[in-house]
């Protein structure tokens, strides 16, 4: 088999059956995808050159930059598809969580620009939102970008529609299958492939997995964000479930451990999804029903993420004092301010303010007088030394208040005499309309 170029490689990938003996289901039997196994490692192959492949030649002319809000897989192909043809490639994101797709990125030779965001998901609606200010000025003709756009491209959608779905279909021998599950990102594979095999089937039973709301799952969003993107259609699903990241990682274990796919945690989130939503109807079928989900990516580029959330799992057990051991009492037992009483409090108390956001967001806005301690440095202070005593009143901020009430409960089980949270975080402080000061 020989090709004259690797972007001739994207598509065509297996579907492989997974062992009745894994899955435990008796009336289903259950594909992957092999998304994994594109030449750049991932899903997003293919929207990402489906949408690029036209422009490039005036591009190459022009010496544009290709340019994607993307913190992930789409970059990744993006910046490779770019460097192969001599151009440059920028990263624009507010969602980079993931060290070694960074590094990556880098290495790639891609430019990542930060910026700060109210929410983790591009809303083109909001005109005071820096990510939304980069979307547009990218989207203006003749700015020298070359800009994919792969929330709203229907190329994104295209890439599925002719591709992956038409080759699900075709490896099971023309009948499709009867149960689809898709993982929600931007929604392009999941709208694309539900689409035609919808046309392919009207029977077709679509499951989408979303993020738990208080978690955070690379590649997927949570019900909020997905409702932002342009490409998502909640019609396109008969249902919507939510995954959380312990979830996503045991089902990754499963796949990496027992059936040998070498899978990252979005396709974790997959499996384990589609494994509980089938587990529910498999009883109550009388003939054999196919479902199929999708292996995104790999999972070598998620090593820090497991770490973090399953240290067990690499032999790096919890420290005793970690904000990761800390339990719901504990978390009960805070202090958790609303908006005007942590006002009245910081006039009457002068307490220290701690923003746990990162450096980009608190310069876009924060609380005056309060002080940037980015949440992981945080984690690390408290066992190598705070910047300030135990008697010392301390309110802590994050985005919307969770992580802010973990770490105050911390500080209260380490001694620390008066740790309160702000309820809501920054999100609720803008919302009722409190002063927030820019560096």
């Amino acid at each position: 088999m020989k090709y004259d170029s690797i972007l001739d490689v994207i598509g065509d990938t297996p579907l492989v059956r997974i062992d009745p003996k894994v899955h435990g289901l008796n009336k289903i039997d259950l594909y992957a995808k092999m998304e994994m196994l594109n030449p750049f490692g991932s899903v997003k192959d293919r929207p990402a050159w489906n949408m690029v492949r036209e422009r490039l030649p005036a591009a190459v002319e022009q010496g544009d930059a290709v340019v994607e809000l993307s913190s992930g897989n789409t970059a990744k192909a993006l910046a490779v598809i770019a460097a192969m043809h001599g151009l440059s490639f920028k990263s624009v994101t507010n969602r980079m969580k993931v060290p070694e797709i960074k590094d990556l990125l880098l290495l790639l030779g891609a430019q990542i620009e930060e910026l700060p965001g109210q929410t983790e998901c591009l809303d083109p609606t909001d005109t005071e939102d820096p990510l939304t200010r980069m979307y547009r000025m990218l989207s203006e003709d003749g700015g020298g970008y070359l800009h994919t756009d792969q929330y709203f491209n229907p190329r994104n959608l295209d890439a599925h529609r002719t591709g992956t779905a038409p080759e699900i279909i075709k490896d099971l021998d023309g009948a499709g299958p009867d149960i689809f599950i898709a993982c929600i990102g931007t929604a392009g594979s999941s709208t694309g492939v539900a689409g035609v095999l919808r046309e392919h089937n009207p029977a077709v039973s679509v499951i989408g997995l979303v993020a738990d709301k208080s978690d955070f799952i690379p590649g997927i969003r949570n019900i909020d964000e997905v409702n932002e993107v342009g490409l998502f259609d909640p019609d396109n699903y008969d249902t919507i479930d939510s995954v959380t990241s312990q979830e996503a990682v045991e089902g990754l274990l499963t796949l990496n451990r027992r059936c040998g796919i070498l899978a990252g945690p979005t396709a974790g989130a997959a499996y384990f999804g589609a494994v509980r939503h089938l587990a529910a109807i498999d009883a109550t079928l009388s003939e054999r029903r196919t479902a199929v989900f999708i292996v995104c990516d790999r999972v070598e580029s998620y090593m820090s993420y497991i770490r973090k959330r399953r240290p067990d799992l690499l032999e790096q057990p919890d420290r005793p004092n970690s904000v990761n051991t800390v339990t719901d009492t504990e978390i009960a037992a805070v202090a958790s301010l609303g908006v005007a009483a942590a006002r009245d409090w910081i006039a009457d108390e002068q307490p220290l303010v701690i923003d746990l956001r990162g450096a980009f967001a608190y310069s876009a806005l924060h609380i005056e007088g309060s002080i940037n301690i980015v949440d992981e440095l945080f984690d690390e202070l408290v066992h190598g030394g705070l910047p300030f005593g135990a008697n010392k009143p301390v309110l802590l901020v994050c985005p919307v208040g969770e992580k802010s009430e973990r770490f105050a409960a911390l500080l209260a089980r380490m001694g620390h005499k008066d740790a309160r949270s702000l309820r809501g975080g920054v999100v609720a402080w803008r919302d009722a309309g409190a002063p927030l000061v820019r560096e």
